[in-house]
């Protein structure tokens, strides 16, 4: 029965059965983790044997004979980008290849945008109180990396089609207005996919600046969770027809491919901005890791190969997925207390409550021994305005913790909806 449909007697009787409940279970002493979209160790041991690729001098070197082990090839071996040329269906003239995470290249790239300046325009620090676009929810680390280098963030909702276009239209009439932020395929953490529609509209933007920038983090754009997978459009396609290309920064890794710690990011970019993001590389390094990058070629030999590697990720994935989403729509959905998506990819599964209780849902599930991603974090500062967006990770724990995790946190959604109600 819809708790919206209950009485105020039937609902004081159901807050005092979950509190007993809820009390037994915070009785149990549980320690469960939902807070990060981490792989688990099972999807960690899929690619172990990478390490045992490079044994002899001969493996260290490149296809054109190149000894890998020493400096030099400062944006990346020509056979490591092309793996990602392929991925992300640019040309491999348009790759650099970084270090281990795309999390530093996109901090690095606005660091740049800051204090040395794009396009020939004044630096961001030195034009006054520059504004980003954010797409909320959204993912917590672009917002930290945003307010650290003190630029305003201006909230921008997404719904099943991507984010407000007209409404981003609106915003970059503003010179200030520099940038924004996508993850344009499985959103984090709504798992949105961006329709050919809303792409297109992006590449159409006319910014009032010359030195705007989407940073275009396509972390998710192989991830698959089924076997009719969103299909996401190429940026840079789309821009050939308004001349946007230098709009557009795009940013990928195999961080959630081989290991977190221990794979290779990349950037594609235009002509232009490859020419600018490559001639400052040669003040900060000599070279990235050359032979991490030519492990990973090794191993997964094409983007082929990546892919098929995926597959996988996917069959660890999908129930952990299914598992929650099962449960959601077998304990919330009749109870009309939460929305959320049937994602077919990425990393999470977001929850929106119905009335303004996340916050407390969070509450609730600490105590009882079940962290979730910080409440709010999905939002610039932290600040979810309608206090009604959850962060699910189900990629962590073993699915037999994952079921405990669930039940604790359906329970704890429940209790949340009722005392809001009473």
């Amino acid at each position: 029965m819809l708790y919206n449909q209950m009485s105020k007697e039937e609902l004081v009787s159901l807050k005092g059965e979950l509190e007993k409940k809820y009390e037994e279970v915070k009785n149990l002493g549980l320690a469960l983790d939902m807070s990060r979209g981490k792989p688990s160790a099972e999807q960690l041991d899929l690619t172990m044997d990478m390490l045992k690729v490079m044994t002899t001098v001969e493996d260290c070197k490149a296809e054109n004979g190149f000894d890998c082990r020493n400096y030099g090839v400062l944006d990346g071996m020509p056979e490591c980008k092309k793996v990602f040329a392929d991925i992300l269906d640019v040309d491999t003239k348009n790759i650099i290849i970084g270090g281990t995470s795309s999390l530093n290249l996109m901090y690095d790239y606005l660091n740049q945008c800051m204090f040395l300046g794009v396009a020939g325009c004044e630096p961001w620090s030195k034009q006054g109180k520059v504004k980003f676009i954010c797409n909320t929810p959204g993912y917590d680390r672009h917002f930290t990396i945003t307010e650290f280098f003190g630029i305003e963030m201006i909230s921008v909702e997404m719904d099943e089609f991507g984010p407000d276009v007209e409404k981003i239209a609106e915003l970059v009439k503003d010179p200030m207005v520099k940038g924004m932020f996508c993850v344009p395929k499985y959103s984090n953490p709504n798992g949105v996919t961006y329709t050919d529609e809303r792409v297109k509209a992006l590449a159409a933007l006319k910014p009032a600046a010359k030195d705007f920038r989407v940073i275009w983090d396509n972390a998710y754009i192989i991830h698959e969770l089924t076997d009719t997978p969103d299909v996401l459009m190429n940026i840079f396609e789309a821009c050939k027809e308004f001349g946007t290309e230098d709009n557009f920064v795009e940013f990928t890794s195999t961080s959630k491919i081989s290991f977190p710690g221990a794979g290779v990011s990349a950037i594609a970019a235009s002509d232009s901005n490859i020419a600018e993001i490559k001639k400052r590389l040669n003040f900060q390094t000599i070279s990235y890791d050359k032979l991490n990058q030519l492990r990973h070629v090794k191993y997964f030999k094409n983007a082929d190969g990546v892919k098929a590697h995926m597959d996988k990720h996917a069959a660890i994935m999908a129930p952990k997925f299914n598992l929650v989403l099962d449960m959601l729509e077998k304990e919330i959905a009749p109870l009309g207390i939460g929305e959320w998506v049937k994602v077919k990819g990425g990393y999470f599964i977001s929850y929106n409550t119905v009335g303004s209780s996340a916050k407390r849902i969070g509450e609730l599930c600490k105590e009882a021994g079940l962290v979730l991603t910080t409440v709010g974090a999905t939002y610039p500062y932290g600040v979810d305005p309608e206090d009604k967006n959850i962060r699910i990770a189900p990629s962590f724990p073993p699915v037999e913790d994952l079921k405990k995790a669930m039940e604790v946190f359906c329970l704890c959604a429940k209790l949340a909806a009722v005392e809001a109600l009473v």
